[in-house]
């Protein structure tokens, strides 16, 4: 697995618009049409369309 970063400003916004929490994700991949998000915690991805 990828060491995910810190999110940016535009990026915490859409997670915060997806329903998560921006403290316990971790940005593992930026794409222009979608953002592979890790779990901080529990290694879990998930994955939001832009």
């Amino acid at each position: 697995m990828k060491n995910g970063k810190k999110p940016t400003r535009r990026q915490r916004i859409a997670i915060k618009e997806a329903g998560l929490n921006i403290e316990n994700w971790l940005v593992s991949k930026a794409l222009p049409d979608r953002l592979v998000l890790t779990h901080r915690y529990l290694g879990t991805e998930k994955t939001l369309y832009l």
